[in-house]
């Protein structure tokens, strides 16, 4: 109920659209409402998986949809920005503080260079944001201007991921045309990335795996 009163917040929805359209202009990979809701359900599905409660998976899928608000104000540090820009909003639908606590904690540590893993919601949201990669999201047309992280995005053909609960693993799986970037390219631009939900994944008691091309790297 309270998650669906945030999406049907046409100040939100326009907030997160202005976030898309303003980071457009430094060439940003796309951040629609779109990421937003792929973001969410994965983050969902993940706690969900992994047998939380249902009250502590509502929260993931709500920090999960509003994690780049921030980008609002400014592409740097965004994270903690969309966390103190959203809290206004948690606080009128009546989450507890707790709830709320939990929401600001991952949204505000969901960027791999200033983030820390600080509860399980933090951990969905830095694994299911990582895992929304796909072509479509680079904006840029003309191949010859991409640089070396538009080429692998751009290289990304499909993206999943998977949670088995039994032997506490989490797999993300992806498919990349190596045509346009190598594997190990790949590799090398996302370390930090696929380290930081690796962490994340630990946090959850899980082992993280990553495969591409069906080859596992981690």
């Amino acid at each position: 109920m309270e998650f669906q009163k945030l999406k049907e917040n046409k100040e939100l929805e326009y907030y997160i659209e202005k976030c898309n359209e303003y980071i457009s202009v430094l060439g940003a990979l796309e951040h629609s409402i779109r990421h937003s809701k792929i973001v969410s359900k994965r983050s969902y599905y993940l706690l969900k998986s992994l047998e939380y409660d249902e009250r502590t998976c509502l929260l993931s899928s709500i920090a999960g949809y509003f994690h780049d608000i921030g980008n609002l104000i400014n592409r740097y540090e965004h994270g903690r920005s969309g966390a103190l820009f959203l809290l206004p909003f948690l606080k009128e639908i009546g989450l507890s503080t707790a709830e709320i606590s939990t929401i600001l904690g991952a949204i505000g540590n969901h960027e791999e260079r200033t983030g820390f893993i600080v509860n399980p919601v933090a951990s969905a949201v830095i694994i299911a944001d990582k895992s929304e990669l796909y072509k479509q999201r680079v904006r840029k047309k003309d191949i010859a201007t991409f640089k070396q992280r538009d080429r692998v995005n751009f290289a990304v053909q499909n993206t999943s991921l998977e949670v088995d609960n039994v032997n506490k693993t989490i797999t993300m799986y992806l498919e990349i045309d190596t045509s346009i970037s190598s594997v190990m390219e790949y590799f090398e631009i996302f370390l930090t990335k696929m380290l930081m939900c690796q962490r994340a994944a630990n946090f959850l008691k899980c082992k993280f795996q990553l495969f591409i091309n069906k080859v596992r790297l981690l």
